[in-house]
């Protein structure tokens, strides 16, 4: 009678697929993003609504009376969303919505510094609390997206050596 070791050979293994952390991550984030971009337009949440315009400085909106928001800067917040829900299908793509998304508040946040929030130039419309946040979000998704690197093959299965699995 033949014996089969149950060892594991020293070769690459295929786990079951299960959702990774960066996938965790983009969908966390991907429903954060829809909330907030939901919350732009519902009043009491979001004060002067009276007051929003699609776009430009001089819309008086601000998300939990803090955060100055717009028509445009709501759909941008809902894209977003809709954009960490997509990625966080694929583990490739979660980690490119983390890192790029991370990209562009970084640069959302250098706009903010730069531009005269009282020009027409402050289209989306910035301010100060703003630029916190989306220095925090810019550096969160950045960090999560190399932080949570794993090895996954094209069929999104995390690949392990069996050294890995012990």
């Amino acid at each position: 009678m033949t014996q089969y070791s149950s060892a594991a050979p020293r070769s690459i293994s295929h786990q079951s697929a299960h959702r990774s952390l960066a996938q965790t991550a983009s969908l966390v984030l991907g429903i954060a993003f829809l909330l907030v971009g939901i919350a732009g337009f519902i009043p009491g949440i979001t004060q002067n609504l009276n007051d929003i315009k699609f776009a430009g400085h001089d819309s008086d909106a601000e998300l939990l009376g803090v955060f100055k928001v717009s028509v445009l800067h709501n759909l941008v917040h809902l894209a977003y969303g809709v954009v960490g829900l997509i990625a966080a299908r694929r583990y490739k793509a979660s980690r490119t919505y983390l890192i790029v998304g991370g990209i562009v508040y970084l640069a959302l946040l250098v706009y903010g510094l730069i531009v005269d929030y009282q020009s027409s130039a402050n289209f989306v419309p910035l301010n100060d609390a703003d630029n916190w946040l989306h220095l925090g979000l810019g550096a969160g998704m950045i960090i999560l997206g190399l932080a949570l690197a794993d090895r996954y093959d094209d069929d999104d299965r995390r690949v392990t050596t069996a050294d890995q699995r012990h």
